[in-house]
């Protein structure tokens, strides 16, 4: 399975971009055309800076406004293609999209726009390139991927094919169902995006709202379900619009969305096995089921303080470690740590952030597969010295800088509070407060 994600999705100049999703492990990018406008050097230098980052530029992206036009029109949308051609031939790209007109002067008709696809697919082919049709879901008179397959059938050429792409199916509420008659060999290119679910102009919330598979509400699984059992072996690709991402750390974006695929194709996997896609092996989702302790890192002074509040919120302050400046508060199945050493990994997040929430400890059925799954979908893990007598538990670096252990039964980390603590004795009254519900 190869994976690619357009250069729109993430913040950045262009060399910035590259390298940030080298470093996340893709496969390839869409080169979209106004990251290459904005850089300043030419196709053949953006080709090579792109292959010398391990890439290859999987699309060139978008041609606009093509299909159905009258005289002249169509015959400057043809010259327009030419000079695009002659672009790619440079980058080193072999497939163009094009996306359904929304140009004033288009006319309908799926043979009209047949023609014109067939008649493109001639030049194409002569510079050794491909052509990949998409429907925009605003798109004027093509905006449902069943009729723009119609017209890539009738056009009936070997270098025009289709592209897909989960926000133009999804987002107008239609049947990702229909995907499956469609030919993989004629599928050139997929594109997959999530969002919220907004009633709001199809434009605007396409090219503001977006995010990565499985962040929110539309059905991608299906849709790649649907994707796969057509025996699409191509790239796998992201093309997400969000104002927020493009704000974002490059490198951060990059690699949610390199998890987002593998998770979602993994899931697509256990449901509808396609191994012609070559999914990477993993193990399955782990279920939560429960938090165990949340961990505060604080100096002397702020741990006092913090265990006043927590003495009037009702915690009792039950053991303390038996090797490090570390003390547990309890109440009902709530475990708070407040960690006060001069060393590690607690005060190095003390130093940069002063008293926060450095670490959390949730519970699952097996910790060791749950850290191997993280592994799989590239999550960091964290490792830090232990000392004797004290238990290894399983752990991945976690979003904001923070850490996350996880701990099970079945092993014995949960015993960690036996093990590793020693009671004050100091007598606990309940007050009505019973087990974590959510963090925030």
């Amino acid at each position: 399975m190869k994976t690619g994600i357009a250069t729109v999705s993430i913040a950045g100049a262009l060399p910035e971009k590259l390298a940030a999703i080298a470093a996340a492990g893709f496969d390839g990018v869409e080169i979209f055309e106004q990251d290459f406008i904005a850089h300043d050097s030419g196709p053949s230098d953006v080709g090579q800076m792109v292959r010398d980052h391990g890439l290859e530029i999987m699309l060139f992206q978008p041609f606009r406004d093509f299909e159905g036009l009258p005289e002249p029109d169509r015959t400057r949308a043809f010259e327009r293609a030419k000079r695009k051609f002659d672009v790619m031939r440079e980058l080193g790209t072999d497939l163009m999209l094009i996306c359904s007109s929304v140009h004033p002067k288009a006319l309908g008709g799926i043979d009209r726009a047949a023609d014109d696809l067939n008649a493109l697919g001639d030049v194409a082919a002569e510079h050794g390139l491909r052509v990949g049709y998409e429907a925009l879901a605003w798109g004027t008179h093509v905006n449902d991927h069943r009729d723009a397959w119609e017209i890539v059938r009738r056009a009936d050429h070997p270098s025009i094919g289709l592209i897909v792409d989960s926000f133009h199916t999804l987002g107008r509420k239609l049947s990702p169902e229909s995907v499956r008659r469609i030919p993989g060999d004629k599928i050139f290119f997929v594109q997959l995006a999530d969002a919220p679910r907004i009633e709001m102009d199809l434009l605007y919330w396409s090219r503001h709202f977006r995010n990565m598979p499985g962040e929110g509400d539309l059905d991608v699984r299906a849709f790649m379900q649907a994707v796969a059992a057509t025996g699409y072996d191509g790239p796998i690709s992201l093309e997400i619009f969000n104002d927020q991402f493009r704000g974002a750390s490059p490198r951060a974006i990059a690699e949610d969305g390199m998890r987002s695929l593998l998770s979602l194709m993994d899931d697509v996997n256990r449901i509808e096995p396609a191994p012609h896609l070559d999914v990477p092996s993993m193990p399955p989702r782990a279920e939560i089921e429960g938090v165990e302790f949340i961990e505060f890192a604080a100096d002397e002074v702020e741990a006092s303080r913090l265990g006043a509040l927590l003495t009037t919120l009702g915690f009792t302050h039950a053991a303390d470690h038996v090797n490090k400046d570390v003390s547990l508060w309890t109440q009902g199945a709530i475990n708070i740590v407040i960690n006060t050493e001069r060393e590690g990994f607690a005060h190095a997040t003390y130093l940069s952030r002063g008293t926060s929430v450095c670490d959390m400890g949730l519970r699952v059925k097996d910790a060791v597969e749950t850290v191997r799954r993280a592994e799989a979908l590239k999550v960091r893990l964290f490792h830090q010295r232990i000392d004797q007598g004290e238990l290894r538990l399983p752990a991945i670096q976690s979003v904001g800088g923070g850490v996350m252990h996880f701990l099970d039964a079945a092993s014995g980390l949960t015993d960690v509070w036996d093990v590793e603590f020693k009671t004050t004795g100091n007598a606990s009254e309940e007050v009505g407060l019973t087990r974590v519900d959510h963090v925030a």
